[in-house]
C-alpha cells in the first residue's frame, strides 16, 4: 500500500477525485458520453481508493477545488449578463446613485432593507463616496427574506417618489421598531414625507414596475444574497464584505479604468 504521495502525484489524485464527483454529479447520458474508458474510470477509482487510505483530506480538498470551480464559473457567467446589458444595471432611472451621478467607476449594489448585512455596510458606503470622487453607485433594492421585506422595499421606492429616498431609506434601515405599516408611517412622518401619499405610492404601478425589474435583474445573474456588489464589468462581490475589500476592488476597478 502507498505510504506516501508527492505533492504532483496528490495534486493529480485531487484532479481524479473531483473529475469523479463531476462525472456523477451528471446525468446518465453526459456519463456514458464521457472520454475515459470504463477501464480507465476503473483505474481512476482504484487511485482515489488508495489515496482516501493515506490521507482522507484529499476528497474534501477535490470538494472545495470542485465548489470553488462551480462559483468562478457562475461569477463569470453573471458578468457576461452584466457585459451584454450594462445599461439595465447601471444607468438606472428608478434607483438612487451615490457618489458622483457621471462619475466613470460603476458599482451596482442589490440590498435587501431587512438584511443585516446591508444594514451595516450603509455608513460604509457613505465612506467609500466620499473618499473617491469617480464613483457612481447604484443601490438597487429588492425584497428577497419575506413580507417584511416587501413592504421596505416598496416604501423606500415610494419615497424616492417625493425625492427623498436616501433619507428614508437610512431612516427606515435603522429603526428598530417592530415591521409593519404602522412602522413605516411613522418613520415617514419622522422624516418629513407625506406618509399618507407614501403608502399610497407603495402600491403605485410605478413602485411595482420598479421592484420587478430589480428582482428580474437579481435572477438574470443567479444572485443567492444580499448585499451582491457588481464592481464594473471586472468582478461580483456576493454577501457580507468589508469596507477595506470594497476600496480594494475600486482600486482595481480604477487601474482597469485608466
Amino acid at each position: 500500500m502507498l505510504k506516501s504521495f508527492s505533492l504532483r502525484a496528490r495534486q493529480a489524485t485531487m484532479a481524479a477525485v473531483a473529475t469523479l464527483l463531476a462525472m456523477g454529479a451528471t446525468t446518465p447520458a453526459r456519463a456514458a458520453d464521457s472520454s475515459f474508458t470504463p477501464a480507465q474510470r476503473a483505474e481512476i477509482v482504484t487511485i482515489m481508493r488508495e489515496a482516501l487510505k493515506t490521507d482522507p483530506t484529499i476528497l474534501s480538498e477535490a470538494i472545495t477545488a470542485l465548489q470553488n470551480k462551480a462559483s468562478a464559473q457562475k461569477a463569470a457567467s453573471a458578468l457576461d449578463v452584466v457585459r451584454r446589458n450594462p445599461a439595465q444595471f447601471g444607468q438606472s432611472t428608478t434607483d438612487v446613485v451615490l457618489g458622483n451621478p457621471h462619475g466613470t467607476l460603476s458599482v451596482v449594489e442589490f440590498y435587501d432593507p431587512r438584511c443585516p448585512y446591508c444594514r451595516k455596510v450603509l455608513a460604509d458606503l457613505d465612506t467609500l463616496a466620499a473618499s473617491e470622487p469617480q464613483l457612481r453607485l447604484v443601490e438597487k433594492v429588492i425584497p428577497v427574506l419575506g413580507p417584511n421585506s416587501v413592504l421596505d422595499s416598496q416604501a423606500i421606492m415610494a419615497a424616492g417618489l417625493q425625492n427623498a429616498y436616501l433619507p428614508f431609506q437610512k431612516a427606515l434601515m435603522t429603526d428598530t421598531g417592530a415591521p409593519g405599516p404602522d412602522r413605516i408611517r411613522r418613520v415617514a412622518k419622522q422624516a418629513g414625507l407625506d406618509a399618507d401619499r407614501l403608502l399610497r405610492d407603495m402600491k403605485s404601478p410605478a413602485v411595482t414596475s420598479a421592484l420587478s425589474h430589480n428582482v428580474a435583474l437579481a435572477r438574470s445573474i443567479d444572485l443567492d444574497g444580499t448585499p451582491t456588489f457588481i464592481i464594473g464589468e471586472q468582478e461580483i462581490i456576493p454577501g457580507a464584505v468589508s469596507l477595506e475589500d470594497l476600496k480594494a476592488s475600486l482600486a482595481k476597478l480604477k487601474q482597469h479604468t485608466h
